[in-house]
Protein backbone atom coordinates (compact mmCIF):
# COMPACT_ATOMS: atom_id res chain seq x y z
CA UNK A 1 0.00 0.00 0.00
CA UNK A 2 2.70 2.24 0.98
CA UNK A 3 4.74 1.73 -2.13
CA UNK A 4 1.57 2.08 -4.52
CA UNK A 5 0.50 5.61 -2.41
CA UNK A 6 4.86 6.58 -3.12
CA UNK A 7 4.02 5.60 -6.78
CA UNK A 8 1.30 7.21 -6.85
CA UNK A 9 2.61 10.79 -5.22
CA UNK A 10 5.83 10.47 -7.75
CA UNK A 11 3.76 10.04 -10.39
CA UNK A 12 1.66 13.31 -9.67
CA UNK A 13 5.18 15.09 -9.14
CA UNK A 14 6.64 13.60 -12.00
CA UNK A 15 3.01 15.40 -14.09
CA UNK A 16 3.42 18.83 -12.18
CA UNK A 17 6.97 19.15 -13.35
CA UNK A 18 5.83 18.63 -16.28
CA UNK A 19 3.28 21.18 -16.73
CA UNK A 20 5.06 23.58 -14.98
CA UNK A 21 8.63 23.49 -16.18
CA UNK A 22 8.60 21.21 -19.71
CA UNK A 23 5.64 21.78 -21.97
CA UNK A 24 5.56 25.58 -21.33
CA UNK A 25 8.82 25.95 -23.57
CA UNK A 26 8.47 22.92 -25.21
CA UNK A 27 7.81 25.62 -28.93
CA UNK A 28 6.32 23.29 -31.55
CA UNK A 29 6.71 24.46 -35.03
CA UNK A 30 3.67 23.09 -37.27
CA UNK A 31 3.60 23.37 -41.17
CA UNK A 32 0.30 24.02 -42.69
CA UNK A 33 -0.99 24.75 -46.70
CA UNK A 34 -2.81 27.93 -46.81
CA UNK A 35 -4.86 27.73 -50.14
CA UNK A 36 -5.59 31.68 -51.13
CA UNK A 37 -7.65 33.03 -53.73
CA UNK A 38 -5.95 34.88 -56.39
CA UNK A 39 -2.83 34.57 -54.89
CA UNK A 40 -0.29 36.03 -57.12
CA UNK A 41 2.16 33.32 -59.37
CA UNK A 42 4.99 34.30 -57.36
CA UNK A 43 4.21 34.25 -54.27
CA UNK A 44 2.96 30.39 -54.93
CA UNK A 45 5.29 28.63 -52.62
CA UNK A 46 6.49 31.58 -50.05
CA UNK A 47 5.86 31.17 -46.56
CA UNK A 48 3.93 32.47 -43.40
CA UNK A 49 5.10 32.53 -39.93
CA UNK A 50 2.13 33.03 -37.14
CA UNK A 51 2.90 34.17 -33.98
CA UNK A 52 0.36 34.65 -31.36
CA UNK A 53 -0.03 35.58 -27.44
CA UNK A 54 3.48 36.28 -26.66
CA UNK A 55 2.43 37.71 -23.31
CA UNK A 56 5.94 39.24 -22.54
CA UNK A 57 5.83 40.37 -18.76
CA UNK A 58 6.18 38.49 -15.24
CA UNK A 59 4.91 35.28 -16.33
CA UNK A 60 6.95 34.05 -19.06
CA UNK A 61 10.60 33.79 -19.51
CA UNK A 62 12.69 36.87 -21.52
CA UNK A 63 14.87 34.22 -22.72
CA UNK A 64 12.45 31.81 -24.05
CA UNK A 65 10.40 34.60 -26.33
CA UNK A 66 14.15 35.38 -27.39
CA UNK A 67 14.87 31.76 -28.25
CA UNK A 68 11.49 31.07 -29.96
CA UNK A 69 11.78 34.48 -32.18
CA UNK A 70 15.67 32.57 -33.47
CA UNK A 71 13.84 29.72 -34.22
CA UNK A 72 11.27 31.66 -36.51
CA UNK A 73 14.37 33.92 -37.88
CA UNK A 74 16.37 30.50 -39.11
CA UNK A 75 13.26 29.59 -41.31
CA UNK A 76 13.37 32.62 -43.60
CA UNK A 77 10.02 33.06 -43.66
CA UNK A 78 8.92 35.43 -46.26
CA UNK A 79 5.82 36.85 -44.21
CA UNK A 80 5.40 37.09 -40.19
CA UNK A 81 2.65 38.09 -38.86
CA UNK A 82 1.71 38.78 -34.93
CA UNK A 83 -1.89 38.04 -33.85
CA UNK A 84 -2.27 39.99 -30.39
CA UNK A 85 -1.47 39.32 -26.82
CA UNK A 86 2.12 41.17 -26.84
CA UNK A 87 1.96 41.71 -22.91
CA UNK A 88 0.42 40.89 -20.12
CA UNK A 89 0.13 44.50 -18.67
CA UNK A 90 1.10 44.96 -14.66
CA UNK A 91 2.61 47.96 -14.67
CA UNK A 92 4.27 50.83 -17.23
CA UNK A 93 7.41 48.96 -16.18
CA UNK A 94 7.08 46.54 -18.95
CA UNK A 95 6.99 48.79 -21.82
CA UNK A 96 10.69 48.73 -21.65
CA UNK A 97 10.68 44.79 -20.83
CA UNK A 98 8.73 44.75 -24.30
CA UNK A 99 10.72 47.06 -25.87
CA UNK A 100 14.22 44.89 -25.07
CA UNK A 101 12.74 41.26 -25.74
CA UNK A 102 11.06 42.79 -29.16
CA UNK A 103 14.30 44.17 -30.49
CA UNK A 104 14.92 40.54 -31.06
CA UNK A 105 11.75 39.61 -33.02
CA UNK A 106 11.89 37.87 -36.57
CA UNK A 107 10.63 39.70 -39.78
CA UNK A 108 8.86 38.68 -43.04
CA UNK A 109 11.34 38.83 -46.17
CA UNK A 110 8.51 40.40 -47.72
CA UNK A 111 6.62 41.93 -44.86
CA UNK A 112 6.07 42.11 -40.93
CA UNK A 113 2.53 42.81 -39.77
CA UNK A 114 0.44 42.81 -36.61
CA UNK A 115 -2.42 43.73 -34.69
CA UNK A 116 -3.58 44.00 -30.81
CA UNK A 117 -5.36 41.31 -28.31
CA UNK A 118 -7.10 42.07 -25.54
CA UNK A 119 -4.43 41.94 -22.41
CA UNK A 120 -2.47 45.04 -24.95
CA UNK A 121 -5.59 47.06 -23.39
CA UNK A 122 -4.21 46.90 -20.09
CA UNK A 123 -6.51 46.04 -17.33
CA UNK A 124 -10.07 44.84 -18.09
CA UNK A 125 -8.88 45.12 -21.61
CA UNK A 126 -10.52 49.58 -21.57
CA UNK A 127 -6.44 51.18 -21.11
CA UNK A 128 -6.42 52.92 -24.36
CA UNK A 129 -3.42 54.58 -23.67
CA UNK A 130 -1.29 51.04 -22.66
CA UNK A 131 -2.64 50.55 -26.21
CA UNK A 132 -0.80 53.58 -27.58
CA UNK A 133 2.09 52.87 -26.11
CA UNK A 134 2.57 48.43 -27.32
CA UNK A 135 1.84 50.23 -30.66
CA UNK A 136 4.28 52.81 -30.94
CA UNK A 137 6.91 49.90 -29.43
CA UNK A 138 5.85 47.36 -31.83
CA UNK A 139 5.95 50.17 -34.97
CA UNK A 140 9.24 51.27 -34.08
CA UNK A 141 10.42 47.83 -34.44
CA UNK A 142 9.48 47.30 -37.92
CA UNK A 143 6.04 45.73 -37.66
CA UNK A 144 3.06 46.93 -39.69
CA UNK A 145 0.88 47.20 -36.78
CA UNK A 146 -2.86 47.01 -38.08
CA UNK A 147 -5.75 48.44 -35.98
CA UNK A 148 -9.03 48.11 -37.96
CA UNK A 149 -6.85 48.71 -41.33
CA UNK A 150 -5.82 47.20 -44.91
CA UNK A 151 -2.16 47.04 -45.96
CA UNK A 152 -1.37 45.26 -49.55
CA UNK A 153 2.43 43.98 -49.82
CA UNK A 154 3.82 41.92 -51.96
CA UNK A 155 0.64 41.15 -53.23
CA UNK A 156 -1.16 39.74 -50.45
CA UNK A 157 -3.63 42.36 -48.29
CA UNK A 158 -3.68 41.96 -44.77
CA UNK A 159 -6.39 43.21 -42.83
CA UNK A 160 -6.04 43.69 -39.31
CA UNK A 161 -8.82 43.94 -36.80
CA UNK A 162 -8.69 45.44 -33.15
CA UNK A 163 -9.47 43.19 -30.82
CA UNK A 164 -12.89 42.17 -29.80
CA UNK A 165 -12.63 43.01 -26.36
CA UNK A 166 -11.32 46.04 -27.05
CA UNK A 167 -13.09 49.83 -26.89
CA UNK A 168 -11.40 50.11 -30.26
CA UNK A 169 -13.41 47.26 -32.25
CA UNK A 170 -14.75 48.58 -35.41
CA UNK A 171 -14.10 45.96 -38.27
CA UNK A 172 -17.33 47.14 -40.52
CA UNK A 173 -15.89 49.56 -42.39
CA UNK A 174 -12.60 47.51 -43.36
CA UNK A 175 -14.05 44.21 -44.37
CA UNK A 176 -16.28 46.15 -46.44
CA UNK A 177 -13.58 48.68 -48.02
CA UNK A 178 -11.37 46.09 -48.29
CA UNK A 179 -10.31 45.17 -52.10
CA UNK A 180 -12.32 42.63 -53.00
CA UNK A 181 -10.65 41.19 -56.02
CA UNK A 182 -7.20 40.92 -53.91
CA UNK A 183 -5.47 37.90 -52.03
CA UNK A 184 -6.31 38.60 -48.44
CA UNK A 185 -6.40 37.26 -45.23
CA UNK A 186 -7.73 38.34 -41.65
CA UNK A 187 -5.58 38.80 -38.98
CA UNK A 188 -8.20 38.81 -35.80
CA UNK A 189 -7.26 37.97 -32.13
CA UNK A 190 -10.15 36.92 -30.56
CA UNK A 191 -11.67 34.00 -32.81
CA UNK A 192 -15.34 34.60 -31.58
CA UNK A 193 -15.05 37.48 -33.67
CA UNK A 194 -15.93 35.04 -36.60
CA UNK A 195 -19.65 34.62 -35.70
CA UNK A 196 -19.98 38.74 -35.84
CA UNK A 197 -22.66 39.97 -38.52
CA UNK A 198 -19.40 42.52 -39.82
CA UNK A 199 -17.70 40.35 -42.67
CA UNK A 200 -19.29 41.86 -46.00
CA UNK A 201 -18.89 38.72 -47.89
CA UNK A 202 -15.68 38.36 -46.98
CA UNK A 203 -14.79 34.88 -48.06
CA UNK A 204 -11.04 34.66 -47.29
CA UNK A 205 -8.68 33.01 -43.92
CA UNK A 206 -8.88 34.12 -40.48
CA UNK A 207 -5.73 34.29 -38.78
CA UNK A 208 -6.08 34.35 -34.90
CA UNK A 209 -5.21 33.62 -31.51
CA UNK A 210 -6.25 34.13 -27.74
CA UNK A 211 -7.52 30.72 -26.80
CA UNK A 212 -4.20 29.08 -25.81
CA UNK A 213 -5.53 26.11 -27.03
CA UNK A 214 -7.10 25.94 -23.51
CA UNK A 215 -3.11 25.22 -21.59
CA UNK A 216 -4.12 21.83 -20.44
CA UNK A 217 -6.42 19.60 -21.84
CA UNK A 218 -6.81 15.97 -20.76
CA UNK A 219 -6.40 13.31 -23.42
CA UNK A 220 -9.41 12.24 -25.77
CA UNK A 221 -10.91 15.28 -24.29
CA UNK A 222 -11.57 19.15 -24.72
CA UNK A 223 -9.81 21.55 -22.78
CA UNK A 224 -12.13 22.45 -19.69
CA UNK A 225 -11.82 25.89 -19.73
CA UNK A 226 -11.27 28.72 -23.01
CA UNK A 227 -12.41 32.08 -23.17
CA UNK A 228 -14.42 32.57 -25.93
CA UNK A 229 -18.50 32.18 -25.76
CA UNK A 230 -18.34 29.52 -29.06
CA UNK A 231 -15.88 26.29 -27.46
CA UNK A 232 -15.79 24.82 -30.60
CA UNK A 233 -12.94 27.23 -31.31
CA UNK A 234 -10.15 25.52 -29.38
CA UNK A 235 -6.75 25.56 -31.84
CA UNK A 236 -6.66 24.11 -35.43
CA UNK A 237 -8.11 24.78 -38.54
CA UNK A 238 -12.04 25.66 -38.96
CA UNK A 239 -14.43 25.88 -41.51
CA UNK A 240 -16.93 29.14 -41.00
CA UNK A 241 -20.09 29.97 -42.52
CA UNK A 242 -19.42 31.86 -45.62
CA UNK A 243 -16.69 29.68 -47.25
CA UNK A 244 -14.61 31.33 -44.61
CA UNK A 245 -11.45 29.06 -43.00
CA UNK A 246 -9.77 30.19 -39.74
CA UNK A 247 -6.85 28.83 -37.99
CA UNK A 248 -6.31 29.58 -34.44
CA UNK A 249 -2.64 29.44 -32.84
CA UNK A 250 -2.06 27.80 -29.72
CA UNK A 251 0.08 30.93 -28.83
CA UNK A 252 3.74 31.11 -27.77
CA UNK A 253 3.34 32.65 -24.15
CA UNK A 254 0.92 32.01 -21.47
CA UNK A 255 -0.71 33.82 -18.64
CA UNK A 256 -0.34 31.12 -16.07
CA UNK A 257 3.14 28.98 -16.39
CA UNK A 258 1.34 25.65 -16.99
CA UNK A 259 0.56 23.37 -20.12
CA UNK A 260 -0.25 19.86 -19.99
CA UNK A 261 -1.38 18.28 -23.56
CA UNK A 262 -1.78 22.04 -25.64
CA UNK A 263 2.58 22.40 -26.46
CA UNK A 264 3.00 26.38 -27.34
CA UNK A 265 2.90 26.78 -31.49
CA UNK A 266 4.43 28.80 -33.97
CA UNK A 267 2.20 28.28 -37.13
CA UNK A 268 4.08 28.18 -40.48
CA UNK A 269 2.27 27.97 -43.83
CA UNK A 270 3.00 27.23 -47.37
CA UNK A 271 1.17 29.40 -49.34
CA UNK A 272 -0.64 28.01 -51.98
CA UNK A 273 -2.82 29.27 -55.07
CA UNK A 274 -5.66 29.01 -55.76
CA UNK A 275 -8.08 30.00 -58.50
CA UNK A 276 -11.37 30.64 -57.51
CA UNK A 277 -12.74 32.09 -53.72
CA UNK A 278 -14.32 28.34 -53.31
CA UNK A 279 -11.35 27.54 -51.13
Amino acid sequence: MLKTLAAAGGGALAVGFYTWRIEPHWLELTHHELPVAGLPRELEGRTLAQLSDLHIGPKVDDAYIIESFRRVRELAPDFVVYTGDWITYRGAWQFEQLRRVIEHAPHGRLATVGILGNHDYGFNWGMVGVAERVAGIVRAAGVTLLRNQAATVAGLQFIGLDDLWSPMFDPVGVLAQRAKDAASMVLCHNPDAADKPVWSEYHGWILAGHTHGGQCKPPFLPPPQLPVINKRYTSGEFRLAGKRRMYISRGVGHLLRVRFNVRPEVAVFRLRRVISSAT
